[in-house]
């Protein structure tokens, strides 16, 4: 008997925790997840594919940036809050013009992010343990 077959027949259950949590994701894929979850869960996929600059140019793209950032400065906790505002503004400047500052600022604020996505996953956590699964 192989690795695979040892494998295959041991059934990993997941946990409700975990079982909620792979739901919210699903619920958010059909678009029927609540703002401002909804909104977070596209922040954090947009990061984690390409950072601040990714999230700003794609949200801008299909809807309305101002109003998605508005959804999150209701739920982001005030260092990511204030990680985003300064990621928007040196967004701003590198629409214009090439600005390595700007540059800088934005892989900063992507840093930041990722340093602290802990929190963000705890708001999520959260909000799919009110799921029905």
């Amino acid at each position: 008997m192989g690795l695979f077959d040892i494998f295959k027949k041991k059934k990993v259950e997941l946990t409700e925790e975990e079982l909620k949590w792979n739901k919210m994701w699903e619920l958010w894929t059909e678009e029927k997840t609540k703002s401002p979850y909804t909104e977070l869960m596209t922040y954090q996929s947009e990061i984690n594919n390409g950072g601040h600059s990714q999230y700003f140019c794609n949200v801008d793209n299909v809807s309305d940036l101002k109003k998605e950032m508005s959804a999150l400065e209701e739920i982001l906790t005030p260092l990511l809050r204030e990680n985003l505002q300064k990621a928007y503004k040196a967004d701003l400047i590198l629409e214009e013009k090439e600005d390595e500052e700007a540059e800088e600022i934005l892989d900063q604020c992507d840093d930041v992010f990722y340093e602290n996505e802990e929190q963000i996953n705890r708001i999520l956590q959260e909000y799919a343990n009110t799921l029905e699964i």
